[in-house]
């Protein structure tokens, strides 16, 4: 079973700009991932969401196969960093 999977996710903001689009994306518990790519191609979107700190505007973030879309950034259990230059 996938430890993360996303189904379908997107993400447009109010002003009709598509940030995600349609995102699939199935991991495995123990398996290490890095999201590369150029500035604005919404990695760190794609981040906010799985977090919490994004609002999804489709699809589906689900956990050890729970959704986690509705639960609040603190009930997550997940957390994030950012490269620092």
């Amino acid at each position: 079973m996938e430890f993360l999977k996303l189904e379908n996710l997107t993400k447009k903001y109010q002003n009709k700009i598509l940030a995600v689009d349609k995102m699939d994306l199935q991991i495995k518990k123990g398996e290490f991932l890095v999201l590369l790519g150029p500035s604005g191609c919404g990695k760190t979107t794609t981040m906010r969401m799985i977090a919490g700190l994004e609002e999804v505007t489709e699809g589906e973030i689900l956990l050890e196969g729970k959704s986690i879309k509705e639960l609040p950034p603190k009930d997550r259990n997940v957390s994030m960093i950012f490269q620092s230059y």
